[in-house]
């Protein structure tokens, strides 16, 4: 059985955007895009998901709308090159968006020997900050 996952809406191109704003200072405009995914990772079967994609300063991005209203992000530079947040899914765009651009700047200062300073419960302050940790290879 196919379930069709809805496109981003106008309103959630426009929140990633002002996030993408406030972020790097200038206007950053995510790209609407597909993305196949194996949602269940016992099952070889992809997924065709809804995906925003944005690429500053050497680094690529993309946070997928999977079913149930959940997202997932990650970044990489290169194929063999990609990092996450430590969470699988978020129930929140803006939470899911933010998670991710916080810890592409951690690993960008990390890369340049500098401390950024984010800690675990400035990420998740609902589940007590015991799950971030850092930029995760996956």
């Amino acid at each position: 059985m196919f379930t069709q996952i809805p496109d981003f809406s106008e309103t959630e191109h426009k929140l990633v955007s002002e996030l993408l704003q406030e972020r790097y200072g200038q206007p950053v405009s995510p790209e609407s895009a597909d993305s196949e995914l194996r949602l269940n990772p016992a099952s070889e079967e992809l997924t065709l998901c809804p995906t925003l994609y944005w690429h500053p300063r050497g680094a690529q991005f993309v946070v997928c709308k999977v079913p149930d209203g959940l997202y997932r992000c990650q970044f990489f530079y290169t194929d063999a090159d990609h990092y996450g947040t430590g969470r699988e899914n978020y129930d929140d765009l803006r939470e899911c968006a933010l998670a991710l651009l916080r810890v592409q700047a951690d690993h960008e200062r990390q890369s340049a020997g500098i401390s950024s300073g984010i800690t675990a419960s400035s990420l998740t302050p609902e589940a007590g900050g015991d799950d971030y940790h850092g930029p995760l290879v996956v």
